[in-house]
């Protein structure tokens, strides 16, 4: 059979990938995709972004109508939790989406190849890519290759996952009971999201982290703040813990887990969030001319072209922030500049969101990035809880921080700890993105009552400004 031929060929049906082919699809090139499971939308629409996202909405829930429907004039009588409906409800939620992302490179027409694509040789201005599947293997042919495989999670030394007891996030995504005792190893985006999940839905969490903080990367202000609130919410948090190894006691009762310097912690389940690797292996990608670091990361350049001709690569599997949006803003880049567009992605504009309640949102550079850089700078901040609409909702935790060059008075970076930070940050995205000053943000009117004043606040503060202090 004569092999298919394809100006695009995108491997991997994630968030950059699927973009990326309906990017090309829109300027005219026949695209397919190519991705080893039936549902598209990659790791985060299946068993990733959405599904935890759903989960901390119910959850969060839950604990409010326990804890706060009496304060605002509900009466209730005892409220259970029904777990299975809670699942149900979120499998609804991805399936739904995973459908509107099949549909959409079906209007597209997009071709949806189901296998694991490997890459082959190249012929004059095309490359081969094999398909296998359960039916059997098919060779596809393409101008240009775009690899967009995301990445896996990470587990550590001592630690062998079994899907179950000892499991990663896909695991904790659904777990059929909440466990009593539940070890999350890493206190980064993952380990506090799932853990706050499992904590407001019942079980004994400890967070254990071997850094001397959690959120590595956050701004250390922010942080520390968010910590203070996440243990008065039931997390126990412990820092400096290098964990040595878990294992399933031999009466398959419990999990120990090994701390140096401590003795052993029992629990029921083990969730290792330790962080994310990329999918690199098994696509043939050294053998047709692709470097690909020690880390699993492809070298790509500016125009995301990797050292093989035709090759390109996007997302979580060439480092950077392994973020869905990030991997977005790559894929039409890399298209665009395929097709002799302009290829510019500004990295400091890109934001960071911790779905925790309060949530954790912030884009550009960090406090101790412009000391570290020998920036100088102003910082203002403002608290939610003398804000108008955080006293009508009730989510009177967390602040804005926002740091802002010394001279220029050009925004360098937000940094949000609140209800709905990560809406509140896209103001700030687009401050950043067009090279504003906090001037430019105070002078922007705000609505009242909203909570996005804060935002205005903060921008004043930074000049001895803010008016409701």
């Amino acid at each position: 059979m004569t092999p298919s031929h394809y100006d695009f060929l995108v491997i991997g049906a994630g968030p950059g990938g699927y973009v990326a082919a309906i990017r090309a699809a829109q300027l005219g090139f026949r695209t397919a995709v190519v991705d080893e499971h039936t549902a598209a939308g990659g790791v985060c629409l299946r068993v990733g972004c959405i599904p935890s996202k759903a989960l901390l909405e119910s959850s969060q829930r839950l604990v409010a109508a326990r804890s706060e429907l009496a304060t605002h004039g509900g009466i209730a009588g005892e409220i259970g939790l029904d777990l299975q409906a809670m699942m149900k409800r979120k499998d609804r939620v991805v399936t739904t989406l995973t459908r509107g992302v099949s549909s959409l490179l079906k209007k597209n027409r997009i071709e949806h190849i189901q296998g694991r694509a490997r890459v082959g040789g190249a012929d004059g201005e095309t490359r081969t890519v094999v398909v296998t599947a359960s039916d059997g293997e098919q060779a596809v042919r393409a101008r240009n290759v775009i690899v967009a495989t995301g990445s896996r999670p990470a587990t550590l030394p001592g630690i062998e996952l079994d899907g179950d007891r000892m499991g990663t996030s896909t695991e904790a995504l659904a777990y059929d009971a909440v466990p009593e005792r539940l070890l999350v190893i890493g206190a980064g985006y993952i380990g506090l999201e799932l853990g706050a999940v499992w904590n407001r839905l019942g079980s004994k969490v400890i967070v254990l982290e071997y850094l001397d903080r959690i959120l590595p990367g956050t701004d250390a202000e922010i942080a520390a703040a968010a910590e203070k609130i996440f243990r008065r919410q039931g997390l126990d948090i412990r820092l400096g813990c290098r964990v040595l190894g878990a294992k399933v006691t031999s009466d398959q009762k419990a999990c120990l887990v090994e701390v140096e310097g401590t003795e052993p912690i029992e629990c029921d389940r083990v969730l290792v969030a330790v962080g994310r690797q990329p999918i690199s292996d098994g696509l043939g990608l050294e053998e047709a001319g692709v470097v690909v670091d020690e880390r699993g990361n492809i070298q790509v350049d500016e125009r995301f072209a990797t050292s093989a001709p035709g090759i390109f690569a996007i997302g979580d599997v060439i480092g950077g922030p392994q973020l869905a949006h990030k991997a977005e803003e790559e894929g039409m880049a890399c298209v665009e500049g395929i097709a002799g567009g302009y290829v510019h992605i500004d990295y400091d504009a890109i934001p960071g969101i911790v779905y925790t309640e309060p949530e954790v949102a912030s884009v550009g550079k960090t406090e101790e990035q412009l000391k570290e850089a020998g920036t100088a700078y102003r910082k203002g901040t403002f608290p939610f809880r003398a804000i108008g609409r955080a006293r009508a909702t009730g989510s009177l935790e967390g602040f804005v921080k926002i740091l802002a060059h010394a001279e220029t008075d050009e925004v360098l970076g937000v940094h949000i700890l609140g209800s709905h930070a990560g809406d509140l940050i896209a103001e700030a995205v687009a401050a950043i993105s067009f090279g504003a000053s906090a001037e430019d943000l105070f002078r922007t009117s705000h609505a009242h009552p909203t909570l996005a004043e804060a935002i205005k606040e903060a921008a004043l503060a930074v000049h001895g400004r803010a008016v409701h202090m």
